[in-house]
């Protein structure tokens, strides 16, 4: 691993990247073609927190927070920063401090695949994190790592800039160059869900709103009275 600070990486137009996060992580990951979510073990520290923002990207040592206050320079209002280690770790590297110098920046929240803590504060703060694990377990500051380089999270690849949507159905990162379309996408899907939502309050089954009468017939599904059924061989 090199270590390295990257100053300055482009970044997904924000006001984009807002404007995506409206319409969900569900929805867009759905529009996307269900790509780009980084897995149910990121959880929300409080639900009911919603956020888009640009990626700056951390990679630390297990059971060391360092970069962690070496990325807090190198934030913008609007960023999301996102945290990995060089293996895995549950340890509390995130708390209420550095959410503090973080909101200072205009930071929007924080995504980590270790543990956080000072979760009481967090939630007193407003602070939206999303994180794998709970721990009061602390860190150090000894080991060198790096900043705003291309990370993995949950199988995704996350570059400085990205944009990074998180609510309560979890977080997802699109690429900076596909925030545009993927409002387009997200929309159609969105006006797709609209007239499948009509349909079904008034009556409609989705067997039949799907088309999906001739896929079960397609797997061999049979409809038979109970008393056929009975009568089968078990």
């Amino acid at each position: 691993m090199k270590n390295v600070i990257v100053t300055d990486p482009p970044r997904a137009d924000l006001d984009h990247v807002t404007k995506l996060a409206e319409y969900g992580v569900a929805t867009v990951h759905e529009a996307l073609g269900r790509v780009g979510y980084l897995g149910p073990e990121l959880r929300p520290v409080h639900p009911g927190s919603r956020v888009g923002g640009t990626a700056v990207t951390v990679l630390c040592w297990p059971g060391d927070n360092l970069m962690i206050h070496a990325a807090v320079e190198q934030c913008r209002p609007g960023d999301v920063v996102v945290v990995t280690t060089t293996s895995p770790c549950r340890d509390g590297l995130f708390g209420e401090l550095l959410a503090t110098a973080l909101r200072v920046r205009g930071v929007r929240g924080l995504v980590t695949s270790t543990g956080v803590r000072d979760v009481a504060e967090l939630h007193t703060m407003g602070f939206p994190v999303w994180s794998a694990a709970v721990s009061a377990q602390g860190t150090v500051k000894a080991t060198a790592g790096a900043v705003n380089v291309p990370i993995t999270v949950g199988g995704q690849l996350i570059r400085a800039g990205d944009a990074i949507l998180a609510d309560d159905d979890g977080v997802m990162v699109v690429p900076r160059q596909d925030v545009a379309p993927a409002i387009e996408a997200a929309q159609a899907r969105v006006d797709k869900e609209s007239a499948s939502r009509e349909a079904f309050r008034n009556g409609r089954l989705g067997l039949d709103h799907y088309g999906l009468r001739a896929k079960l017939a397609e797997l061999g599904v049979e409809y038979v009275s109970a008393e056929e059924n009975d009568r089968r061989p078990r």
